[in-house]
């Protein structure tokens, strides 16, 4: 447990206290920030304050930072695709099915379990059953997630993918024909008012979402679409294509069952109904180091499942 001061300037005056608190990387965070307002680990010249509590000139911040909470997820000897790994951070190739993190229903046989056996030493920003995590992909998507070594990488990372200067593509494949070549879709994303499990456009409580597509190639009845993430919300891609029309093929969730129906060609609609998750891959991510402070990228290539479905629609339109 370490405690930092901290002394309002006059530029810094009337800001949040939990704004400037992460301006001035004391902690992560401004829910980490509010979480210790409320454990009463910040004072202001002596008093507790409120997280939209307004600094002011020549206040004394402190803040009593604990420990972190001992990794509590366990090692367990999994085999993973690592393609990068450095002191700083491991960048791996997420397979389907895999659960990013021990969680309800899923307390082992996750990443983060494979990560502790295999990378030992992991960021404990995240927490007791996190270690290390900065984002996430859902079980069913494959591909390029980055995963911070130590709490400086962590840090760093997540201030990247905060102001959305870290660059993600998706590929998918889709329902429907794509009446444009590329587009951009800006539609808020919140928890679906009914289903509670799922992600709407239609959310009452919704964050700005923006996701830029580019049709990389048609079929009949499909369309092969790479996405760019401006943001990254909860099922970002899933949602925003489904809520065109366009849901990605053998998505279950999100309206994929009913277009499955309309596939005319037997052999495609056996491929498609034998899907067991949504053909999403994150395909490529790009940041900054780090360590080094300089661009670096990762890329994975398309999975089997997702492969196999691509050479039944090419033989189809041959």
């Amino acid at each position: 447990m370490k405690t930092v001061q901290l002394k309002v300037s006059r530029l810094d005056s009337n800001k949040r206290i939990d704004v400037l608190l992460v301006a001035h990387r004391v902690l992560l965070s401004r829910s980490q920030i509010q979480k210790s307002i409320a454990d009463g680990c910040v004072s202001v010249n002596g008093d507790i304050p409120k997280s939209s509590y307004r600094v002011r000139e020549e206040d004394v911040i402190q803040v009593v930072i604990k420990d972190p909470v001992p990794i509590e997820a366990q090692p367990e000897d999994i085999s993973i695709e690592i393609i990068f790994e450095d002191a700083w951070i491991a960048v791996v190739n997420k397979p389907a099915g895999m659960v990013v993190h021990p969680a309800s229903g899923n307390y082992s046989g996750t990443l983060v379990n494979a990560l502790l056996y295999h990378c030992r030493n992991l960021s404990g920003i995240g927490g007791a059953v996190r270690p290390g995590i900065v984002h996430r992909l859902d079980k069913g998507t494959t591909g390029v997630l980055v995963v911070a070594k130590n709490d400086e990488a962590h840090l760093s990372l997540s201030q990247q993918f905060k102001k959305h200067t870290i660059t993600r593509k998706y590929t998918a494949l889709v329902h429907g024909v794509m009446e444009q070549q590329e587009g951009t879709i800006s539609a808020p994303i919140g928890r679906d008012p009914v289903e509670r499990k799922k992600m709407s456009t239609r959310s009452r409580r919704a964050r700005q979402a923006v996701t830029h597509w580019e049709v990389q190639e048609h079929f009949d009845d499909v369309s092969l679409v790479s996405a760019r993430l401006e943001t990254g919300r909860t099922h970002q891609v899933r949602v925003h294509l489904a809520s065109t029309g366009h849901p990605i093929v053998g998505d279950r969730q999100y309206g994929a069952v009913k277009r499955i129906r309309a596939i005319t060609s037997k052999r495609v609609h056996d491929a498609f109904k034998g899907l067991s998750r949504p053909l999403l891959h994150a395909h490529y991510l790009e940041f900054l180091h780090p360590g080094t402070k300089k661009p670096v990228s990762f890329s994975a290539p398309l999975p089997d499942d997702f492969l196999n479905v691509l050479t039944v629609l090419q033989e189809q339109t041959c």
